[in-house]
């Protein structure tokens, strides 16, 4: 099914978002929920998204 990108909302795109890290897909799962944020209605949702799925560059631990 093709959909307008203009059409979809914010719980769409955080159920897209969830699927992506089900997939083990973290950076595609943070942009997803950013896009999410940025439609969320209030400014606590937003930050409670953010929270959520966080940027995986800056939270990445390095091993040898």
């Amino acid at each position: 099914m093709t959909r307008d990108p203009a059409d979809l909302t914010a719980a769409d795109y955080l159920d897209s978002a969830r699927e992506m890290t089900a997939a083990n897909r973290p950076y595609l799962a943070h942009l997803l929920a950013e896009e999410a944020a940025q439609r969320a209605t209030t400014s606590a949702t937003a930050a409670g998204i953010r929270a959520s799925f966080p940027d995986p560059t800056t939270t990445r631990t390095e091993t040898d």
